[in-house]
């Protein structure tokens, strides 16, 4: 049996685990779902066939988080639900008209895809701004002011960035010809967005928080963290110096951008998930204060060590059975 502090640090990295997965993986088909266009179909029936047999799955890794929350973490998660009550019955809709928009437009008669592709689009979109307008309100610390407002407002556009730009990466992996050539022209300007959006939650976070600016300046743990973000901006340099030329030989080295666009993800996640430990709602409530009953979680946790795993097994098999390059015909 464990102790509470070994169950809350467990479910703790759990919760982590899923919300970066899910950014990930759900972020690069958000991605792909607000670069479609439905002036060229071919075009479309190829981006959608590249994020086809993996959409819904990569939503589970929201679920879960969300389950994880509740069960044990209760009063955090009815205070962040409090909250983030109406972004999160927004992103809600973005997920539900993205789901009734892919299952419709596979049925469709082609003069009607245009407008069921327009529909994924805006769910797309708006599931994209609502996660990132809650990240924002999360790193405010849920304060209600104009200052916040307004960076809310700009993390939820920094996110859909975010999100085009690993979605503008998994096409380049997935695609060929001039959808590929757009692709990288799409992961260029994204990925610039991106780095001004870094910056300005770099910057914002330690003013908002002092605690996070002596915690990440604090010796001896400041030599392994103060790298961090210069690696971070390295790799997104690099990128961004390497498209040109991998647009002039698009199939060597293809999945580089969507490698290097994890990497900054999981680089970032860190950043966050370290800045605000041990604290689950930012300045109020800690992990161990929002435990639930350690009995109940002793329980718990052999199914969630048993569900865990099959998830991570149906994904990376799921994975490997459609991995390679799509064609419009894979849609079908």
């Amino acid at each position: 049996m464990l102790n509470a502090e070994q169950l809350a640090l467990l479910f703790g990295a759990l919760t982590a685990l899923a919300v970066f997965v899910y950014a990930v993986f759900d972020g690069y088909d958000l991605g792909v779902g607000m670069l479609i266009s439905s002036k060229k179909s071919e075009d479309a029936d190829t981006m959608i066939a590249s994020i086809g047999p993996f959409w819904d799955a990569n939503e589970t890794w929201l679920v879960l988080a969300v389950g994880l929350v509740l069960i044990a973490f209760p009063v955090a998660h009815s205070e962040i639900l409090q909250a983030l009550y109406l972004p999160t019955s927004f992103m809600l809709i973005g997920l539900i008209l993205r789901g009734v928009a892919f299952d419709f437009r596979a049925k469709a008669k082609s003069k009607r895809k245009a407008l069921w592709d327009k529909v994924f689009k805006t769910g797309s979109y708006l599931t994209s701004f609502c996660q990132g307008y809650m990240l924002g309100s999360y790193v405010m610390g849920f304060e209600s002011s104009i200052g916040a407002l307004i960076f809310n407002l700009l993390s939820g556009f920094g996110v859909v960035a975010a999100y085009q730009f690993i979605g503008a990466a998994w096409l380049i992996m997935k695609a060929e010809g001039e959808l590929q050539q757009q692709a990288i022209r799409w992961c260029q300007w994204a990925l610039r967005i991106c780095a001004i959006g870094v910056v300005l939650v770099s910057l914002v976070n330690p003013i908002v928080h002092p605690q996070i600016l002596a915690l990440w300046f604090e010796l001896p743990m400041a030599l392994v963290l103060l790298p961090l973000p210069i690696i971070c901006f390295a790799l997104m340099l690099l990128l961004d110096v390497s498209l040109p030329k991998l647009a002039l030989k698009p199939q060597t080295g293809a999945w580089l951008p969507f490698a290097i666009a994890v990497c900054v993800f999981a680089l970032c996640f860190f950043g966050l998930a370290y800045s605000f430990y041990p604290y689950i709602v930012p300045g109020k409530y800690t992990l161990i204060e929002t435990l639930a009953a350690p009995e109940s979680l002793n329980f718990l946790m052999f199914g969630v060590l048993f569900v865990v795993p099959t998830i991570v097994i149906y994904t990376a098999y799921s994975y490997r059975v459609f991995w390679g390059k799509v064609t419009p015909l894979s849609y079908y």
